[in-house]
C-alpha cells in the first residue's frame, strides 16, 4: 500500500466553500468518479479542510501511479465533468504550475517509536 498527501485551496468565499462541502457530503459523490478512482488503484481517499486550504490523503495499491490515474481520468467523461464543476470552487496554490490542481506534499516528519 502507498500513501500520498496533497493540498489545494478553495476560493475564499464562505458560500462557495459550503456548496463544495455539500458536493462532498456522504452519498453525494458521483459513483462513476468513485469507480474510476477504484480502477486507478485508490483504496481510500479523505479530504480535510481548514479555512480555504484542503488536504487530501490517498491510500492506494502498490500499482497506483499518478500517470495511470491521469490517463483513466482523461478518457472518462464523468470525471471530466466533475473536475470542471469542482474547479468552480477551487483555486491553485500560489506555487502551482499552469493547470495544476492538487499538489503532492513532501513528507518532512515521521514519528519515531522509542526502542523497547
Amino acid at each position: 500500500m502507498q500513501r500520498f498527501c496533497l493540498a489545494l485551496d478553495l476560493k475564499d468565499d464562505p458560500e462557495l466553500i459550503a456548496e463544495y462541502e455539500q458536493w462532498h457530503a456522504k452519498g453525494k459523490g458521483w459513483s462513476e468518479v468513485r469507480q474510476n478512482d477504484l480502477k486507478a488503484g485508490i483504496l481510500d481517499l479523505q479530504i480535510y479542510r481548514t479555512g480555504n486550504r484542503m488536504f487530501m490523503i490517498l491510500e492506494t495499491d502498490d500499482q497506483f501511479t499518478f500517470e495511470k490515474k491521469a490517463k483513466l481520468d482523461s478518457v472518462n467523461p464523468h470525471v471530466q465533468e466533475w473536475e470542471r464543476l469542482m474547479w468552480r470552487f477551487q483555486q491553485p496554490l500560489p506555487w502551482a504550475t499552469d493547470g495544476e490542481k492538487w499538489i503532492l506534499m513532501d513528507q518532512i516528519f515521521q514519528f519515531e517509536k522509542e526502542p523497547a
